[in-house]
Order: structure tokens, then C-alpha cells, then sequence
């Protein structure tokens, strides 16, 4: 046989065409017809455009939308429906509806028919994705480099199976129940009574439990509050706890999960001589200047070393996307196990690669709708850092409140518990009296002598507000604050200036 084409080129194989299962989707609408309670079996996850058939997807919609209005679907009342809307005739007419109803093989199988044409869409879908990877590695978008490529590929699967709706569904409540007694029992048997990761600061452990699976928790504060400053503490406190929890089994045991932090401002190095200064207890500011003694670098270096194993990784790309983001998390988790996720900070973010939202206030809520459903999806507590409007600086009583975040609405939607970090301090500091706007000295004395005694007041005080708890109380948290190393740690009245 001549395997040549007709101009007597090689002929090469068939074309393939996308998968379809056409009888599973003529037995599936059989079986409806049927009985509309076989509807059940395929109602949350199978809708009409999973049809390859595109009549029959029209067939489903029709009666989708009768049976959820409690009205019968069956091959009369369809004919009724269509012949009114004018379109029986482009769905096959009447012969073809009763055709559906020989080819039904039975109404039990009906889930099983709706798994397989949902297969079949899913298939499509992922050669059109298939194809869209091709076409821009060919050069299509030549807005995209090879990276970005690959984030917005990673976007498209990570959406098709968002989207999909063959997941989730009910838990039995004893299935419920039984996680929620677990969760108490860990409570009650760690120190301290905190159920979820601890933050390393006492009296956030015990207003909020911990930090726990699946939340989104936004810290935020207007610049020079110290943001950075206590996502850096709870990233020190929760990655200390990891690996205590493992020193607790066994000496040589490694800690089984670790801390990612994706600092979009600082850099890696910068974040880490922070921990370094926090810990040292030496001065950033000296340590930049190289304004240290032989004793003080001798420190360093202990420190260093105990600071070293601990189970903390730092991503300093600038500008990263959600995507991107998703996938390092992804990986993390696969490879060396997630227990914690911290941004810095979430405005710095952009959207996923190859999306272009029409607004600011859009592309931050893509951003927080994906960090929730990253939280959800690895099943690990999310911090993201968040600035403040100008709005603070304009109001005598500058605490924040909820409406005070940027892009408030989507941020304060999706986040579980919401916290702003306050130093009255910074602002007293900033209203100290100068000479020229007194009349004489003695005005100014006094007036020097009312600062100074605000300032001694607030000195090494900073509050953290909890403002939103889904799960909890809200309320003010007292901390103490070292300016000079940028530390948090609890509140002591007894406090002394070398304690904790």
C-alpha cells in the first residue's frame, strides 16, 4: 500500500481530535429524562459547558434550570419548552429527544456518565492550555519571557482546577467533630493552652490560639510602626518552635517543616542581619556604620551559629507574583514541609502572570483571594503585610481602624484576623516642642517638660490591635518595643532594659 500523500509527500498519521465521550453524554441526558432525581448525582459538578455537544450542553441547561426550579424535565415538557423559545428544530426536534431516552443503559449509572463526559472537558481543557504553552514558547506573546511563561501556565492549570468543581463537598459532621476535638486536645495538652503555630509573643498566642491551618491574617501599620519588625519576630517564634519540637523527640532530629518568608522590600541579607541585631542585642545602625568591638563580633558569630538551624527560608524577589509565590510555596511544602507563610507586604505583589486587572483595587483583590485559597490549599496560616492610607496622619487619635487599609474591602473580606500595629511614640517623638514657637523660655520649659513626660509614658510601648478575628476576640495587645535593635517581645510592668 502507497503510503504517500496525493502530492507525494510522506503521508504522516491521522489528526487527533479532542476527546469526547458523545454516547456517555446522550446516556447521561437519557437517564435525566428519565428520572430527574438522577440530577443528584451530577448537580455539583458537572455543568453545561462540559458538553462537547454543544445541543447537548443546551439539552442539560434546559432541564438543569427546571429540575432546580422544581418543575419536571421530561421529553414532553422539554419539547414544550423549545418549541415556545423557537429553537426544537437546533436541538434535533422531537425524534432526537426521544432518541436520548433509548439510549439510557440505566439511571444508576448516571454518576458515573457525568464523570466521564467532566473527564472528557477536562481533557480539553488542558489540550487548549497544551496549546497556548506551545504557541508562546513560539514566540505568540512577546510580552512574555520564558519565566512568565511558566507562571502563566501554572495560572491556567492552577484555575482550571479552581474552577473545575469536581472537588470538595460535604464532610460528615462527626468527621467535623472529630477535628475539632483534636484541635482541643492539642490545646490542652501544649503549654500555654495555643493550639495552633506560636508566634513567640505570649499574649498574641493567647488572644488568638496560635496561628492556625488555613488563615489569612493581615498585619498591618503606616510606615515606621514596625511591620517588618514583628513579621520577623513571629517568623523567628514559629520557626524556633519547629525545630524545638523536634530537639524535643531527639537531639539529631531534623525539624520536619520550616517558615517561608517572601521579603518583597528588604533583602535577604537585610533581614537577616535584623534577626542578627535582635539577637546580638547590637545595634542595626552600628553594625551598618562597622561601629563594633572585637567582643560584640565575637557575639555575631555565636549567634550566627544557633541562628543558623533554624528552619526558616527567605524569597526576596522583588515584585513576585501570586503565582509564582504559589508555586515556590508548592514546592516547599513537597520537599521540606510548610508550616508558615509571611509577605512583605501584600501592595508590592502583583497579580498572576498574563492577568490584567482593570483596577488597583481588582488587582489587590486577586492578590487576597489568592492568598486565602493558597492558605486553604496547603493547610498552613498566611501573614501578609499591608500598608495604611494616608487617612491616619489626618485624624487626631491616629489608631487605626479597618476602613483605614488600602483597597479595605477586598483585604478585610478575605482575611481572618486582622491586626494593626500602633507606637504612640513615633508620634509624640514627632511633636516635640522647638524654641521658635514659644513666646518666652519659660513657656517652652514647660512645654518640653509635658513632652518629655508623653514620651517617658509610651517609651518601648507599642500596641497591637486585633480588629477582626473570625474565630475569636478582638481587642488591644500591649508589647514592648526596642527601637534601637527593632524588637518586639511581650510586655513586662516589672521590665528592665536588658529582659524580655
Amino acid at each position: 500500500m502507497n503510503n504517500l500523500s496525493p502530492i507525494g509527500l510522506p503521508a504522516g498519521p491521522p489528526p487527533r481530535l479532542p476527546p469526547t465521550n458523545l454516547q456517555a453524554e446522550q446516556a447521561l441526558l437519557g437517564a435525566l429524562l428519565a428520572n430527574n432525581r438522577a440530577y443528584e448525582r451530577v448537580s455539583d459538578f458537572l455543568v453545561p459547558e462540559h458538553f462537547a455537544d454543544p445541543i447537548h450542553g443546551r439539552i442539560f441547561q434546559a432541564i438543569q434550570r427546571r429540575v432546580e426550579r422544581q418543575e419536571l424535565a421530561d421529553a414532553i415538557t422539554l419539547k414544550a419548552e423549545f418549541e415556545h423559545s423557537g429553537v426544537l428544530d437546533e436541538v434535533g426536534g422531537t425524534a432526537y429527544l426521544a432518541q436520548l431516552l433509548t439510549a439510557m443503559v440505566g439511571i444508576i449509572n448516571a454518576g458515573e456518565y457525568g464523570r466521564a463526559v467532566y473527564d472528557s472537558w477536562l481533557r480539553r481543557q488542558l489540550i487548549d492550555i497544551g496549546e497556548t504553552v506551545v504557541n508562546n514558547a513560539f514566540g505568540a506573546d512577546a510580552e512574555l519571557d520564558g519565566p512568565q511563561q511558566m507562571e502563566a501556565a501554572e495560572q491556567s492549570l492552577f484555575d482550571l482546577a479552581a474552577k473545575g468543581g469536581d472537588g470538595g463537598g460535604f464532610v460528615t459532621f462527626e468527621k467535623a467533630l472529630t477535628e475539632a476535638i483534636k484541635t482541643a486536645e492539642t490545646a490542652f495538652h501544649r503549654k500555654g493552652g495555643v493550639s495552633g503555630l506560636t508566634t513567640g509573643l505570649r499574649d498574641l498566642d493567647q488572644r488568638t490560639g496560635g496561628l492556625h491551618p488555613s488563615d489569612l491574617l493581615i498585619i498591618a501599620g503606616r510606615p515606621g510602626m514596625g511591620k517588618s519588625a514583628i513579621a520577623t519576630k513571629i517568623a523567628f517564634g514559629a520557626a524556633k518552635s519547629i525545630i524545638d519540637a523536634a530537639r524535643a523527640i531527639g537531639p539529631d532530629v531534623m525539624p520536619k517543616s520550616t517558615v517561608a518568608l517572601f521579603t518583597l522590600e528588604m533583602s535577604a541579607e537585610q533581614l537577616a542581619g535584623r534577626l542578627l541585631s535582635e539577637n546580638a542585642r547590637v545595634s542595626g545602625d552600628r553594625i551598618r556604620r562597622g561601629d563594633i568591638s572585637q567582643k560584640d563580633f565575637d557575639k555575631f558569630v555565636q549567634v550566627s551559629r544557633d541562628l543558623a538551624s533554624l528552619p526558616l527560608h527567605i524569597d526576596d524577589t522583588p515584585a513576585i507574583t501570586m503565582s509564582a509565590l504559589r508555586t515556590r510555596c508548592r514546592r516547599m511544602k513537597r520537599t521540606k514541609g510548610l508550616s508558615l507563610v509571611i509577605i512583605d507586604y501584600l501592595q508590592l505583589m502583583r497579580p498572576a502572570a498574563g492577568t490584567r486587572p482593570e483596577s488597583r483595587v481588582l488587582e489587590i483583590s486577586m492578590i487576597t483571594q489568592g492568598l486565602k485559597a493558597l492558605a486553604k490549599e496547603l493547610a498552613v496560616p498566611v501573614i501578609a503585610l499591608s500598608q495604611l492610607s494616608r487617612a491616619v496622619e489626618s485624624r487626631e487619635d491616629k489608631r487605626p481602624m479597618l476602613s483605614d487599609l488600602r483597597e479595605s474591602g477586598s483585604i478585610e473580606q478575605d482575611a481572618d484576623v486582622v491586626m494593626f500595629v500602633y507606637r504612640e511614640e513615633y508620634y509624640i517623638q514627632q511633636r516635640a516642642p522647638k524654641q521658635i514657637a514659644f513666646d518666652n523660655d519659660e513657656k517652652f520649659h514647660t512645654a518640653v517638660e509635658k513632652w518629655q513626660r508623653d514620651m517617658e509614658a509610651v517609651h518601648n510601648r507599642a500596641e497591637l490591635i486585633i480588629e477582626k478575628q473570625r474565630h475569636g476576640p478582638t481587642g488591644k495587645i500591649d508589647l514592648f518595643f526596642e527601637g534601637e535593635f527593632t524588637r518586639f517581645a511581650d510586655l513586662d510592668l516589672h521590665h528592665d532594659s536588658h529582659g524580655d
